[in-house]
């Protein structure tokens, strides 16, 4: 059996007010094609389908028209959760239709899809809440998935009956998994876990948020699962939220985030984007590999403290989206902006760097505007106080930024 697995799709997001439905359309054709290509058997896609609650025609017709195509007219199974950009309600309003295809929409928690079975043969033989077991075409053993999308505190608390403690979400979705697991996954199938949460390993390094991302963590890191949460019973943990393509921990599976299928940040310029392929057994998992994605325009970050350098610069690197950071004692005037806007059609940012800025101390002291509101917030305490940003505090700035972006 061959799985693909992705994530973050952000269907409608723009980078600024640059939309990008257009390098969208085009990353997720490239991602059906390789669905094609590897005969993969089904696909997970986890979380964050569109980009906003709200989300425009045009993106929703993407989405169902892609997954249309990934489900391989219905021989192919396709399950799709959300993520904290999505609405759920939303997500699980196409379900009836979906289904005749083979297409699987988790919107909540607690969600329990009803038996189907297509006319190329897939079929969803045994169903729970927040778990499916799919019989898929000439496979001889089955899949199954424990599913759980994004859920806010406030719907843990509606559907899940989670009483607010700091390892609540924890110690309620370990007993839930681990549940499931023991009535369900043993080694004559194929047990995954597909949800969209914040995972890290227990005393290991905390993974970065995007950062333009909605944050789900909160303060004392009480929504975090440990890895160590996951059941033994799963053999691949397939996640979303995180953009970047990461192995968070190979125990008690490989538990990995596949990134976002474009850069959606100047936070992220550098990074390749991928799918996931697992092959798979039943009871093991044979291999999973990272797909590099090739499809969307280049993100790309240059600073300059000369104007005609940077629009030479800009002449050699069209096919791209740029950020410019403008090095100078003072501010740009709005004949130099023009200059550059002109030069350049997917110019998204200018940024000032100005040197020597009255009201901080010291020579040279300059104000990196390029850097996101968190990275400033931390040179300003740093300078106004002497000390770094307690973990505590950076916490707190990341809630109030979330609150006010909601």
């Amino acid at each position: 059996m061959k799985i693909l697995h992705t994530a973050d799709w952000h269907l409608g997001k723009r980078l600024d007010n640059y939309l990008r439905l257009d390098e969208q359309r085009e990353v997720l054709d490239e991602i059906c094609e390789i669905a094609e290509r590897e005969a993969v058997n089904a696909v997970i896609v986890a979380g964050d389908l569109f980009d906003n609650f709200n989300p425009s025609s045009e993106a929703m017709e993407l989405l169902y028209s892609t997954l249309h195509r990934l489900s391989a007219n219905g021989s192919r199974a396709v399950v799709a959760i959300a993520g904290n950009h999505d609405s759920p309600e939303r997500i699980e309003v196409p379900d009836a239709l979906a289904r005749a295809c083979g297409i699987v929409f988790v919107g909540f928690p607690n969600f329990s899809v009803k038996p189907i079975k297509t006319r190329a043969g897939l079929e969803i033989i045994r169903v729970d809440n927040g778990f499916i077991e799919i019989k898929i075409p000439d496979c001889d053993f089955p899949l199954r998935v424990l599913l759980t999308p994004y859920a806010n505190e406030q719907r843990l608390k509606t559907f899940l009956g989670i009483v607010e403690t700091d390892d609540a979400l924890r110690v309620h979705l370990q007993n839930h998994w681990q549940s499931l697991a023991d009535k369900y996954l043993d080694n004559a199938g194929f047990n995954m876990l597909a949800t969209h949460l914040f995972f890290m390993k227990k005393g290991g390094e905390m993974p970065e948020e995007p950062e333009d991302e909605r944050p789900i963590l909160h303060i004392g890191g009480a929504s975090v699962i440990y890895s160590e949460n996951v059941p033994t019973q799963v053999h691949y943990s397939a996640l979303g939220h995180l953009h970047r393509y990461q192995v968070i921990d190979s125990s008690p599976c490989p538990i990995v985030y596949s990134s976002s299928p474009l850069a959606y940040s100047f936070s992220e310029a550098s990074q390749t984007k991928y799918v996931v392929l697992i092959e798979a057994e039943a009871g093991r998992l044979v291999d999973y590999k990272p797909i590099a994605l090739t499809k969307g325009k280049v993100l790309l970050k240059k600073k300059f403290d000369n104007i005609d350098d940077a629009l030479l610069w800009l002449t050699e690197n069209p096919d791209s989206l740029v950020q410019l950071t403008i090095v100078s004692d003072k501010y740009l005037e709005a004949s130099e902006k023009k200059r550059l806007l002109d030069a350049h059609d997917g110019l998204i940012q200018i940024i000032p760097e100005i040197k020597n800025l009255g009201g901080f101390e010291g020579d040279g002291l300059a104000i990196d505007l390029s850097m996101g509101v968190e990275k400033l917030f931390e040179e300003y305490f740093r300078n106004r106080k002497g000390q770094e940003v307690s973990t505590e505090l950076m916490l707190l700035l990341k809630e109030v930024l979330a609150e006010e972006n909601e």
